[in-house]
């Protein structure tokens, strides 16, 4: 059979660069969903701004609205934005993890290599 051998572990400069590349996207990424949710809450809810900036945040964050919604519009754009946020939260987290779960395991591949 083929003989694979996989490359040696990055530096740990390259692996802190992986790290901050991931954070920048994961904030970025928050920053485009909190730019959703406050343009949402404002035109559809009807919220001031700043009101809409915090409910965007506070749903965003898992903490819930801020504000009492009664227009059905508002409702319906809330129910989209909570199911968004959650699965926004998870791809969130999954990129701020993936230069960590990579490198964790590369290093065990490469351990389990060597002891053949």
């Amino acid at each position: 059979m083929f003989e694979h051998r996989h490359a040696p572990l990055a530096p740990r400069s390259v692996f802190a660069r992986r790290m901050l590349q991931s954070a920048a996207i994961g904030i970025a990424f928050l920053v485009f969903s909190l730019c959703i949710g406050t343009l949402g809450y404002h035109v559809f809810v009807g919220l001031d701004w700043l009101q809409a900036a915090l409910n965007a945040a506070m749903i965003l964050a898992g903490m819930g609205p801020v504000d009492e919604i009664r227009t059905t519009g508002g409702k319906v754009f809330a129910i989209v934005y909570c199911l968004y946020s959650g699965v926004a939260f998870l791809t969130t987290v999954a990129v701020l993890l993936a230069p960590v779960v990579h490198r964790f395991l590369h290093r065990f591949h490469l351990e389990v290599e060597g002891k053949k």
